[in-house]
């Protein structure tokens, strides 16, 4: 049940309000006079790198990575099993075209270049043999054929001495059916033997041509031989510097194994790669800004590899200056393949800072000794610059170095060194 208090619990209670009054606005004092005291924290001058906003033009783009690559290179393989005997070269020489690199075991190659000579020339004589076994057989059929011709005649002329005898009484009706039936014999025997002679013909052609494709092919047979033989004496295919060599002599190969790599290291390209996702971008003959250590190199997009590999799509660049001093073989590059070109944008200097389009937290110079945070949203960037789509406005001074310590804070002092 409620009670009444005393004065003395009343006067307690008075002064314990009194007592938090007090102390709030002693907190509010405290909190004023420090920042009145010592403001905002500050940041040196020096830690700060500053860049100024401007309207300008950006050559949108997207970055890659790349490696410096010889503009030729081929690998120069062996096209027996077999094994070197000589090396010739050492890496780094440069070689003149068809100069000798190795000397490899061709013994079985060579014996087998001969098994094939040999057959070529089989083969010929067979042609030739097949040839003239062909000609006596259809001579002999074109003399029988002759020779029955004759007989035909001869049995028509005895069938119309026949009929001439029986006309005048002296012949009979039997000896003239006996001389019809000689001669239509005579005649069919001999209409047998043009058949044969004309298929004997076709016949004898169409081994002609068997032979003579057999012979071909023994020919192609021995020059690919020929071939591969000149191939397995291992000569530079152009002139170049040796990047690779087997220098393992004695030791067995083969046929498509690497013996060396030849490359034209006076002339370069740009291998890249570039992100699945930002491969839509990529098109053939995109420029492409390449930043070889500190210089920077043109160039344009040649080639597009039409599969994608661990989420990466790779091309390649054909440099403007493919033969600049800076440029070595392996060196790693970074790329800006440019997509678009935005003309007359706020613009700002690109740096670490920069992730992708998006918002971000930046601080931007108010006063010669004050630093604001504001939120920015940039857009498309290339090498040097990153677009502002809203937070900075042309001509206004921006903190392009890591000032994510300082997030949280809304004002920073510029503190002179």
């Amino acid at each position: 049940m409620d009670r009444e208090l005393t004065d003395k619990e009343k006067k307690h209670i008075r002064m314990r309000k009194w007592l938090r009054i007090g102390i709030a606005a002693a907190a509010i004092c405290a909190v004023s006079g420090g920042i009145l005291l010592f403001g905002p924290p500050g940041v040196k001058e020096t830690d700060l790198k500053m860049g100024k906003a401007e309207q300008g033009r950006i050559e949108s783009s997207v970055t890659a990575t790349g490696k410096i690559v010889p503009l030729y290179e081929q690998a120069v393989v062996s096209p027996v099993s077999t094994r070197i005997l000589e090396v010739y070269c050492d890496e780094g020489d440069l070689l003149e075209e068809g100069a000798s690199m190795l000397r490899l075991d061709l013994a079985s190659t060579e014996t087998e270049l001969r098994r094939i000579g040999d057959e070529v020339s089989m083969k010929q004589n067979e042609i030739e043999e097949s040839s003239l076994r062909a000609a006596t057989q259809l001579t002999d059929l074109e003399m029988r054929i002759r020779a029955k011709v004759m007989a035909v005649d001869h049995l028509k002329a005895e069938v119309e001495n026949e009929k001439r005898l029986d006309s005048i009484g002296s012949g009979t009706g039997d000896r003239i059916r006996e001389a019809q039936l000689a001669y239509e014999t005579g005649r069919l025997e001999l209409e047998q033997m043009r058949t044969q002679l004309l298929n004997e013909r076709k016949a004898s052609a169409a081994a002609a041509r068997s032979k003579r494709l057999e012979g071909d092919i023994t020919r192609r047979n021995l020059t690919e031989m020929q071939h591969t033989l000149d191939d397995a004496r291992i000569r530079t295919p152009r002139r170049g510097t040796v990047t690779y060599i087997n220098r393992n002599i004695g030791t067995s190969i083969a046929a498509g194994e690497k013996l060396a790599t030849v490359a034209d290291l006076t002339h370069f390209k740009v291998a890249g790669e570039i992100a699945e996702s930002n491969s839509s971008k990529l098109t053939s003959g995109a420029d492409v800004n390449i930043r070889v250590n500190r210089q920077l190199l043109h160039g344009h997009v040649s080639t597009i590899s039409p599969k994608s590999q661990n989420g990466m799509v790779e091309f390649s660049v054909i440099l403007d200056d493919d033969s600049g001093a800076s440029l070595r073989p392996g060196l790693r590059t970074d790329l800006n393949v440019v997509y678009d070109i935005l003309d007359d944008v706020v613009r700002i200097p690109n740096g670490q800072y920069f992730q992708g389009p998006g918002t971000y937290v930046m601080f931007v110079r108010t006063a010669p000794d004050r630093l604001e945070r504001r939120n920015v949203v940039l857009g498309d960037s290339n090498f040097d610059f990153v677009e502002v789509k809203s937070g900075i406005n042309p001509g206004e001074e921006v903190v392009v170095s890591d000032m994510s310590v300082y997030k949280d804070k809304r004002q920073l002092k510029i503190k002179q060194p």
